[in-house]
Formats: C-alpha cells, sequence, structure tokens
C-alpha cells in the first residue's frame, strides 16, 4: 500500500491544527467586548453615553484597564468617573449586544447608531434594525438576558 506524502503532509497538518486549535474553542468567551487590541466598544467613552447622551470616541490618553479590557475616555474626567464606579458606566453584558444575549447569545455592536440608556444603564446593540427589535419589549429582554448572562460566554 503506497500512501502519497501530500496525503500524509495533510494528515499531519489537520493534527497539528486541531491540537492547537481545539482548546480555544472550548474557552468562554472574554467577559467584555473588545477588539483584538484588547479595546473595549470599539473604543467609545461608556462615560459620555450618560453624561453627553451621545457617543464620542475616546482617547487613548485617557486609558484605564477593568476586566481585561482597555477603555477609552474622551477626557480625564470621565475616566476618572469611571474608575470610580465603573459598573455604573460599563454597559450592561460586557458590551455584548444586550438583544443577542436576551436570545441566548453574543454578538457585535455599533455604539454610534445602536445604543441606549434604560433605568441609568447603558445597553448597546448590533445595529440600528436589531435596536428597534430591543425596543419592542426593553423590559422583557432585559429579564431574558439577566437570565442568560453571564452563561451565554460559555
Amino acid at each position: 500500500m503506497k500512501i502519497e506524502v501530500r496525503t500524509v503532509t495533510l494528515v499531519v497538518a489537520a493534527a497539528i491544527f486541531i491540537s492547537v486549535a481545539a482548546p480555544g474553542l472550548a474557552e468562554a468567551k472574554s467577559e467584555i467586548y473588545k477588539n483584538w487590541r484588547g479595546v473595549a466598544i470599539k473604543g467609545y467613552d461608556p462615560v459620555a453615553f450618560h453624561t453627553e447622551g451621545k457617543p464620542v470616541k475616546g482617547s487613548g490618553d485617557y486609558e484605564l484597564k477593568w476586566k481585561d479590557a482597555k477603555w477609552r475616555f474622551a477626557s480625564a474626567e470621565n475616566r476618572d468617573l469611571f474608575e470610580a464606579d465603573p459598573e455604573k458606566y460599563a454597559p450592561r453584558y460586557g458590551g455584548y449586544c444586550a438583544w443577542a444575549v436576551s436570545e441566548g447569545y453574543t454578538a457585535s455592536v455599533d455604539p454610534e447608531n445602536a445604543w441606549s440608556i434604560v433605568d441609568g444603564r447603558l445597553y448597546l446593540n448590533y445595529n440600528a434594525e436589531i435596536k428597534q427589535k430591543w425596543e419592542k419589549d426593553i423590559p422583557g429582554h432585559i429579564k431574558k438576558a439577566d437570565a442568560n448572562w453571564p452563561g451565554v460566554l460559555n
């Protein structure tokens, strides 16, 4: 029985890939939604949603590390407010799409166009269309998301 070198190479490569990738596939997602650079909520200032009522891009000049993520702020004042009470200003569900969490999974967010403050808490959504779904029953979605969080990270 003759085995081609190419077949052996492919089998070995597949085995190496599986041994390297498989442990990562079983790991839980990060508690905080962040990009590949570790920046939370796409670099938007979480405090500005509360204080200015709009999304404002943060700056690397005003950065703080919290829960293994880099949070950026538009000013030193906003950074200091967050540092004093991060749970007050951080978006719910680690900054993942609140509607997705209510449905039992995680998704990225669009902080520029899909956000809301409900009872003093910041909620982010995947996009404006998903935000409309979210707004149809915010209390119901929050109740379901609270029940799913943080289990959806596993």
